[in-house]
């Protein structure tokens, strides 16, 4: 069977991704969960513009496209 994009960002639960937005901030930590909506919840989460750390969350949503 072929991998689709839900089967990979599933199988990256629990591992430490960046998400990076349109807007060019990124987003650091441990995936919890996501959605069909990318919706996506992390833990441990660092918040960097321009490649300068600016905030740590405990945990963070970021609310995908729908």
């Amino acid at each position: 069977r072929k991998k689709t994009p839900s089967d990979f960002l599933g199988a990256a639960i629990g591992s430490r991704v960046v998400v990076r937005l349109n807007t060019g901030v990124e987003y650091r930590g441990i995936l919890a969960c996501l959605d069909g909506y990318m919706n996506i919840a992390m833990e441990q989460t660092e918040e960097y513009v321009g490649g300068d750390l600016k905030n740590k969350y405990g945990d963070a949503f970021i609310r995908g496209n729908n």
